[in-house]
């Protein structure tokens, strides 16, 4: 069983080169546990968690509904943005500068086999993170990712989830609005879910940029303390230390 998680900080990054990123460490931890089975041969698999911003893209899940994308390809071209359908579970979800995205790829056998814990932990880890700039962060029934005024009129949504997971291993995870352009949404239904509106740390601080790096360093933090994990910079890991 291995605990160790490998984080990766990709910067500024194209949304379709991630993915492929994503989708070539998530293939390589389901080779090495197809080996083990078949050959018996004991191989440890890998965990790793990629930060990541992308420029503006919109992504649809493989049960959304693309009528909740309300602008034409020409709008989306005028906007600069991008649009994809992808493998994950959820609607419409926008990503873009100033967002913090998560990516864990996680094989969970090495840390329990429970989809539901999974995300709830990750909710933990947003909800936790939040609460250290004195946000009181909640669940929201029925509709997965983190919200804040849940049950009054005010409901906004700060962070939303969307995941894959094959053979207990994950990819894709969350988006969490830091500095984000909140006019973005404006073209879209948030993962399907109307009149509900969305927010950002950095409106409901009235500060004009929180910086990435501190809110990153917190999520580092309450990730490592409830999946119990320990986490290593990739350029450590790659060097065997």
């Amino acid at each position: 069983m291995n605990k160790r998680i490998e984080i990766e900080d990709l910067g500024l990054k194209d949304y379709k080169l991630t993915w492929d990123y994503q989708e070539q460490l998530f293939k390589a931890i389901v080779d090495t546990k197809i080996k083990n089975r078949r050959e018996d041969a004991g191989l440890a698999t890998t965990n790793h968690f990629l930060f990541v911003e992308h420029p503006h893209v919109y992504t649809l899940g493989k049960s959304g509904d693309l009528s909740n994308l309300l602008v034409s390809e020409e709008k989306l071209k005028e906007i600069n943005a991008n649009f994809y359908k992808i493998n994950r579970g959820g609607d419409i979800t926008y990503h873009g500068p100033g967002q913090i995205v998560g990516y864990p790829i996680l094989d969970l056998e090495n840390f329990f086999t429970d989809i539901h814990k999974y995300l709830r932990l990750l909710e933990e880890m947003i909800i936790r993170t939040l609460a250290e700039y004195g946000l009181k962060a909640e669940r929201s029934k029925g509709e997965t990712g983190v919200w804040l005024d849940v049950g009054t009129p005010f409901a906004r949504k700060i962070c939303a989830m969307g995941v894959r997971a094959s053979r207990w291993v994950t990819m894709h995870g969350f988006a969490l609005n830091v500095n984000a352009d909140l006019g973005y949404f404006d073209h879209m239904i948030p993962c399907g879910i109307k009149g509900k509106a969305v927010t950002s740390l950095n409106v409901e601080l009235a500060q004009a940029v929180i910086p990435l790096d501190e809110v990153k360093a917190k999520l580092r933090k309450h990730f490592a303390q409830l999946f119990e994990a320990e986490l290593i910079e990739k350029s450590l890991a790659e060097g065997g230390q």
